[in-house]
């Protein structure tokens, strides 16, 4: 049996499989309602089983074309695939201390950061040796306060780092000029946001970089995954270099296979004082790292791809279902808010529970929870209360006070696509039940 007439074998079986499988049917009470599911049909994992027969698990045809895609959602230059979100945003920081980059950032040097996120946005800064610039978010965006970045500046500003959080787009249009007027570097954390679009442009679009998580809780997955893009083709290159094991080579796809590389030159006089020729491919230009994934995610992925804009389209009108039921409970929560000019592609719904609600979010969480509703808090919330950033050198402009509500009050529910009518019926129903006691 030749590859062809196996994989042929195979993708049948697969699909019978898929075929014969009922989806089980939701019970209130008894089923879960996950906050997050991955999406999975039988075109992913015929994929996968044909990459695996090919030989080749090492990053190839299938990850160059997904690069290549996600590069085109972003309307970037290029990308990069990597093992995780968190190692894009670590490529995405260590890049700006290369040589190579235009304005070389130096230990110390300043990075304004929003106090409420994941870890991951925040860590790779001080992993770099820059200082993070904290400030305070916005109740309902929960978005950075762009009122307070003019604060934020000293002589060691130098860029800004910040998520779109929950796939809310930020005050780009502020931050884009703010970023412009005082010549800092931009990089949008965009892991909850892909397919958000700000004045119809895509998230990741406006800043020198953008980052992508596809963990399994978001739009798309690769089962542990990311992505960074550049916004030029040099920043590409020192993100290659970084991801790569720091290695100076460039060249890419089947080029890689010929004698002298894309380039032409992989034989070549490279390092200074040395008159030998030495393998392009064994010279290092930055102290990288090893961050790629492998072929068979990447061919997952691309099947993800091709179905996003429906991923998409389903979170939003989950949300929106959503938000017309809580609008009937504004009296006890926060609801999210939104720029006329944004179409968020939402990860989550989140509610605040406020301030003089006659319950506090431990009582309305583990409710939903008794109930098979799953919550999740909003990350960290004020990332300064946790132990492991007690003692990091920082800087904070102004209060956190929003922070620290969203620490305590803020919490969020599901709105991925295989949420059925049912299942959002069911729970905004507990949720009504649990409220009838306090009107």
């Amino acid at each position: 049996m030749d590859f062809q007439e196996a994989t042929t074998s195979i993708n049948k079986i697969i699909s019978e499989y898929f075929k014969g499988q009922k989806e089980p049917a939701f019970i209130p009470g008894k089923t879960l309602v996950q906050y997050a599911q991955s999406n999975y049909g039988p075109e992913e994992y015929q994929a996968a089983v044909e990459t695996l027969l090919q030989g080749w698990l090492g990053l190839a045809k299938s990850g160059h074309q997904m690069e290549k895609g996600l590069a085109k959602r972003f309307n970037a230059a290029g990308g990069l695939l990597t093992n995780s979100g968190s190692s894009a945003n670590l490529l995405a920081l260590s890049t700006l201390k290369s040589k190579r980059f235009r304005r070389p950032l130096k230990a110390g040097d300043e990075i304004i950061t929003p106090a409420v996120g994941f870890p991951t946005t925040v860590n790779p800064i001080i992993q770099n040796g820059f200082v993070p610039v904290f400030i305070d978010v916005d109740i309902g965006s929960y978005n950075l306060l762009t009122d307070r970045l003019k604060d934020c500046l000293s002589p060691k500003t130098k860029g800004i780092m910040f998520s779109h959080t929950l796939g809310n787009p930020a005050d780009l249009e502020t931050l884009v000029q703010f970023c412009k007027e005082h010549e800092l570097v931009l990089i949008e954390d965009c892991c909850d946001a892909l397919g958000s679009k700000y004045d119809g442009k895509p998230v990741g679009s406006f800043g020198d970089f953008a980052t992508l998580s596809m963990y399994p809780s978001h739009h798309i997955t690769i089962g542990e995954g990311g992505f960074v893009a550049a916004r030029d083709e040099e920043n590409l290159a020192i993100l290659r270099s970084f991801r790569d094991w720091g290695r100076a080579c460039y060249c890419v796809g089947k080029a890689t296979l010929l004698k002298n590389g894309s380039c032409g030159t992989r034989f070549s006089k490279w390092l200074e004082n040395v008159d030998e020729l030495i393998d392009h491919k064994y010279v290092y230009s930055e102290i990288g790292y090893n961050l790629r994934p492998i072929e068979i995610q990447a061919a997952m992925g691309l099947v993800q791809l091709m179905r996003l804009d429906g991923i998409i389209s389903k979170r939003r009108e989950n949300f929106q279902k959503y938000y017309a039921q809580f609008k009937n409970h504004e009296k006890f929560f926060h609801l999210p808010v939104w720029s006329k000019r944004a179409n968020p592609s939402w990860f989550s719904f989140p509610l605040t529970v406020k301030k003089d609600a006659p319950f506090n979010r431990s009582d309305i969480v583990e409710y939903l929870e008794s109930h098979m509703i799953q919550t999740r808090n909003l990350f960290a919330g004020n990332i300064l209360r946790h132990p492991a950033y007690a003692d990091i050198e920082r800087r904070v402009v102004g209060d956190l006070t929003n922070s620290d509500l969203i620490l305590t009050n803020t919490f969020f529910i599901g709105v991925h696509p295989l949420i059925t009518q049912e299942m959002i019926a069911y729970v905004c129903s507990t949720m009504d039940s649990f409220l009838d006691q306090y009107r």
